[in-house]
């Protein structure tokens, strides 16, 4: 197990094209960081310079406080798994995972042994005499890690190793990395663009966008405290939902003005501390699908929306539908005004709502909403940044008692 730092890491491809701009950051001994964000963002880059399999523009990369920024990839002690398996196919799999061992000269009967091993907990020792074209993707993939844990490395790179799998596939195999991960503890970084996969895999998150570090942190911390709008939208499913929007009122009771209505937000000065300040000037607003219900008889912020999208997932229906905003011409009143089709960027701008899957709801079919005010987000309307961040529900209780 390794310490694993990279200080001011930066990376430019002719063309002067930056993919990665002065990252710095350290991954503790042991453990799962996990790199995510949109694709071209940088993730695999990084990855490859702590390989070595690129080439740094500027800055370092440390393992164990030793400088290996100039060091070849052998030398680093470092196992990667890639997208694509990156198997041999003329090799069986007891040969695909012994042969990284073999190239140290290691004795034979120490290769079967540690194939056998490693076989055995990934459930590959009854394919071991097969070739990789005989195996599914699932296997293939399993074959691809266990040839990196045989050699008992310093650190674990893997560059999207679930990419390729089915959705269920993904589930199980996710379970499984965790598994291996709580077994040999090697200092592990990942990289994907699945935010899913983030949260749920790593100790800690690191979330790059046009290739800069934006937030580092636990996937609690991401979900309940994002640093700026563009963590906000990336981390959570479906994405959160944003509109600007005014803040009136005063220091003890701020409201929100959005759509031509004025909704107060409880509990605001305990709630989103340093939010007054900006009472008179716009700001955006962000609220998760969650945030959004049915409206019923007590709902003091409501907003009437028409469906444009009602998707069923069993335990729980999503309602997309025009972001509110002030005036209300050109927007759907009923099932004539909703278009057949929406564009691209037009879709980019639909909200999400997370309803009870017994609600009865149809497309065109106008429908009234209750906004959770307390779940709400504040960012700067220039730049993005998060004006406040929101403590949990139990905090603020805690406070008031």
């Amino acid at each position: 197990m390794s310490v694993v730092r990279l200080e001011n890491l930066t990376k430019v491809f002719s063309g002067r094209t930056t993919a990665v701009d002065d990252v710095s950051l350290t991954i503790g001994d042991g453990e799962f960081l996990v790199l995510v964000g949109p694709s071209g963002c940088g993730k695999s880059t990084i990855l490859r310079m702590i390989a070595g399999l690129e080439e740094a523009t500027g800055g370092d990369v440390f393992i164990d406080d030793q400088q290996v920024t100039e060091w070849p990839p052998k030398q680093r002690d470092i196992a990667m798994v890639f997208q694509n398996y990156a198997l041999y196919p003329h090799m069986t799999v007891q040969d695909n995972m012994g042969f990284a061992l073999k190239l140290r000269r290691v004795a034979k009967e120490r290769i079967n042994e540690q194939v056998g091993e490693t076989a055995r907990l990934l459930g590959l020792a009854e394919l071991l005499d097969r070739k990789p074209k005989a195996l599914s993707g699932g296997q293939r993939q399993r074959v691809a890690m266990g040839r990196a844990l045989v050699r008992e490395p310093r650190v674990f790179l893997l560059d999207e190793p679930l990419s390729n799998l089915d959705a269920k596939l993904r589930v199980s195999m996710r379970a499984e990395l965790a598994r291996l991960h709580q077994r040999y503890r090697v200092t592990t970084v990942y990289v994907t663009h699945d935010q899913i996969e983030a949260m749920t895999l790593g100790d800690r998150i690191a979330v790059l966008n046009q290739g800069r570090l934006q937030q580092v942190g636990s996937p609690e911390e991401f979900y309940l405290t994002p640093a700026n709008q563009f963590v906000a939208g990336f981390m959570g499913s479906p994405s959160m939902n944003f509109a600007t929007v005014g803040l009136g009122g005063g220091p003890d009771r701020i409201t929100v003005l959005l759509d031509g209505i004025e909704w107060e937000i409880p509990d605001a000065s305990s709630r989103y501390p340093g939010l007054a300040k900006h009472v008179g000037s716009p700001v955006v607003l962000g609220l998760r699908p969650a945030a959004l219900s049915l409206a019923g008889p007590g709902s003091k912020a409501v907003v009437d929306v028409v469906p444009l999208g009602v998707e069923s997932l069993g335990d729980e229906k999503h309602v997309l539908f025009e972001a509110p905003r002030d005036g209300s011409h050109g927007r759907p009143t009923g099932i004539d005004d909703v278009p057949v089709a929406v564009d691209e960027a037009g879709a980019a701008q639909l909200w999400t709502a997370k309803v009870t899957q017994h609600a009865d709801l149809a497309i065109g079919r106008p429908v009234r909403l209750a906004v959770d005010l307390s779940l709400a987000y504040f960012f700067e309307a220039d730049g993005g940044q998060a004006i406040c961040r929101r403590e949990p529900a139990a905090a603020v209780t805690s406070q008031a008692a």
